[in-house]
């Protein structure tokens, strides 16, 4: 009887055996070698995913040419060497470019942009000091005839031309003024060519050095100093200072100068002298604009013998401080008739405009 069980129990343990044996190979068969019909040996394909289009929106437009046909991606800023030809590319059929304004200011032969059918070239050669700067480019979006920039797919970097001789940006001006604001911040424009280089800004009379504490006065090598909250104390001869490793350098140096006149449309007055004329006279109208010391003023007229009669036309301006540091640029325009007769009598117009808006005033002159 007990050999009878033992041997039940042994069928018993062979049987369950082969079943774990049948599903080790199933779900060996399930894996990744596959026996198709034929009886040959397939690998499973999995699907690949797709990479992203790396000239979507939000990626970068603006590259570097390299040697043997190499690209470098350009970041927020990058720094070069001055005297190596810099050229750099930008994606698209229809590409706007902005780089240093002083480049189209004197009309720079060694700057040169040709666009071809998938993208805009910039070459620059001789690159010097002078041209570290925000060098940018965009697509360029047309309807019709009307074109506009496309402002999801514009590229920009600062470039620095790193020269150890010459720490700060050249400028042609030698004695720059710099105008103090109550409603806005002022930039004292001592940038550099090394993003390294320390900084510091001082001031010539009394001397001392002006620290930037990262609230009411900051440092960007990108633009210079800037003052958060402009006073009449911040007036007077300022320079700047950098090192990187050896000796330091001055900057050039900065008049900063307060402006009493709030920004907006010009401030104009209109005076008649003499005030009583009478025919065979000669008279002078004169169109005064107070302004700020740095925003140009453009004067129009409309008078009686307009295109008729031949009249003398002349405008000027000058700054004037007005008591407590207080700088005010004053602008004129003279309308002069000599000889008068009936026609020049009647009603005068002065239009006085600026980057904020216009204003007209009007005077009458009779015969007394």
């Amino acid at each position: 009887m007990k050999l009878w069980v033992v041997f039940c129990l042994a069928l018993l343990w062979v049987e369950l055996q082969n079943g774990a044996c049948q599903q080790v190979k199933r779900r060996k068969d399930v894996g990744e070698n596959r026996i198709r019909p034929g009886g040959k040996r397939v690998k499973v394909r999995f699907p690949k995913l797709k990479e992203k289009d790396g000239g979507g929106r939000g990626q970068s437009l603006l590259t570097q040419v390299l040697d043997k046909g190499r690209f470098l991606r350009l970041g927020d800023s990058t720094t070069l060497t001055p005297g190596k030809t810099v050229e750099l590319r930008c994606k698209g059929s229809n590409i706007g470019w902005s780089y240093p304004a002083y480049l189209d200011a004197f009309n720079d032969s060694r700057l040169s942009i040709k666009q071809s059918d998938k993208y805009s070239q910039l070459i620059l050669t001789s690159p010097s000091a002078a041209d570290t700067g925000m060098y940018s480019c965009w697509v360029i979006i047309c309807d019709g005839i009307e074109c506009t920039k496309d402002p999801d797919r514009v590229s920009t970097s600062y470039i620095y031309f790193t020269d150890k001789d010459n720490l700060f940006v050249p400028s042609a001006i030698h004695f720059e003024i710099v105008y103090l604001r109550p409603d806005r911040p002022a930039v004292v424009p001592c940038r550099v060519t090394s993003p390294q280089a320390k900084v510091s800004l001082h001031k010539e009379v009394p001397p001392e050095e002006i620290p930037a504490d990262g609230t009411l006065v900051t440092y960007d090598p990108t633009k210079g100093f800037v003052m958060q909250n402009p006073s009449p104390e911040h007036q007077g001869v300022f320079y700047c200072k950098a090192v990187t490793k050896g000796t330091p350098q001055v900057s050039t140096k900065y008049q900063l100068l307060y402006v009493e006149v709030p920004s907006g449309p010009p401030f104009v007055s209109l005076e008649a002298s003499p005030e009583s004329v009478r025919g065979g006279d000669t008279i002078n109208i004169t169109c005064t604009v107070l302004g700020e010391p740095d925003m140009s003023v453009n004067f129009t007229w409309s008078y009686p013998g307009q295109d008729r009669r031949p009249v003398d036309i002349h405008g000027s301006w000058r700054l004037v401080n007005r008591g407590m540091g207080h700088t005010t640029r004053v602008s004129q325009s003279v309308i002069t008739i000599e000889d008068l007769e009936t026609i020049d009598f009647g009603r005068y117009i002065c239009k006085a405009k600026n980057l904020h808006g216009e204003t007209t005033v009007a005077t009458n002159i009779i015969s007394k």
